[in-house]
């Protein structure tokens, strides 16, 4: 996947398929749009995906909301999903203000060179987001590109979107939030070097520090799965300060990887977390610690 990114003075090469949006998330509604782009290679079109970096909120919000999905992990997801061109396109005051009519013009027909534009009824783009798919109806005429509207999907009689996954997430439901995403909520991250205490009580683990604007669940133990190299392991995850062995309040990803034995240290890791066992605490002594852990690890196996 070609990644373009810190700059806005680009042209494309290809005729592209575009798909415009945060993507906070990527959850099915996102999918829905991102395979309409997708269907379109067979018409010889590059599947292309238009998003701003930092997104909108991050600029004019005012907020420190943490974000599902983080610049890496939608490269992931993206590549993966077999999208060829990422623009993450600076986002500042100068570029927050062109009309969308201008945006449409010099940047989706001639910089994209999109022929074809899937489009969400709530998608916003321009100064003050004037711009919305109604809009981009009107001017694909001219523009010379095709434009599908593609409306909200349904789960459960609920619309999805963004704000219904973190509020999932920030429950701890994980197998809810799996539903919503159509995989189970990631953390990606390199592998660091930790205290080696899960080494010392006999379950070595693997440990991801998350960027601090990553939402992560409420702290505890999860079911989970991590991808490690070229193989996906079972695990049992830690999200938390691990308050037995840590003075600091430092949040953490801590994995034990069941039929894994190697050295990590540096390697990227994707964790996938699946479910919710317990709530994080502290021990009055690691012989304690030691003997939950174990417990946890053989709940997993039935997992």
């Amino acid at each position: 996947m070609e990644i373009i990114a810190n700059t806005n003075n680009f042209i494309l090469e290809k005729e592209t398929a575009a798909a415009i949006g945060k993507f906070d998330g990527i959850h099915i509604g996102h999918r829905r749009l991102l395979e309409e782009i997708l269907s379109r290679k067979k018409e010889g079109l590059a599947a292309c995906v238009f998003t701003f970096d930092p997104p909108p909120s991050a600029l004019f919000g005012g907020t420190d909301e943490k974000c599902l999905t983080t610049r890496e992990e939608k490269r992931i997801v993206f590549g993966r999903m077999g999208v060829d061109i990422l623009i993450e396109f600076p986002l500042t005051k100068e570029s927050a203000a062109m009309p969308p009519e201008i945006f449409a013009a010099e940047v989706l027909a001639e910089r994209m060179k999109a022929r074809f534009v899937a489009a969400g009824t709530d998608l916003s783009f321009g100064a003050k987001g004037a711009g919305d798919a109604d809009l981009l109806q009107r001017l694909a005429p001219e523009l010379g590109f095709g434009v599908r509207t593609i409306r909200k999907v349904c789960l459960g009689g609920r619309e999805v979107s963004s704000t219904y996954v973190r509020a999932r997430v920030e429950a701890g439901d994980m197998e809810e939030a799996a539903g919503l995403l159509g995989i189970p909520y990631m953390i990606a991250g390199n592998v660091v070097s930790g205290r080696r205490i899960g080494r010392t009580l006999g379950f070595p683990t693997i440990n991801v520090l998350p960027p601090e604007n990553k939402l992560l669940p409420p702290n505890g133990v999860y079911y989970s799965r991590v991808s490690l190299g070229e193989k996906m392991y079972r695990a049992i995850t830690n999200v938390g300060c691990k308050p037995t062995v840590e003075k600091r309040q430092v949040m953490g990803v801590e994995s034990y990887l069941y039929d894994f034995a190697g050295d990590a240290y540096g390697q990227p890791a994707e964790v996938y977390l699946e479910a919710f066992r317990r709530p994080e605490r502290r021990f009055g002594s690691l012989e304690e610690l030691r003997n939950q852990i174990a417990e946890d690890i053989t709940a997993g196996e039935i997992f």
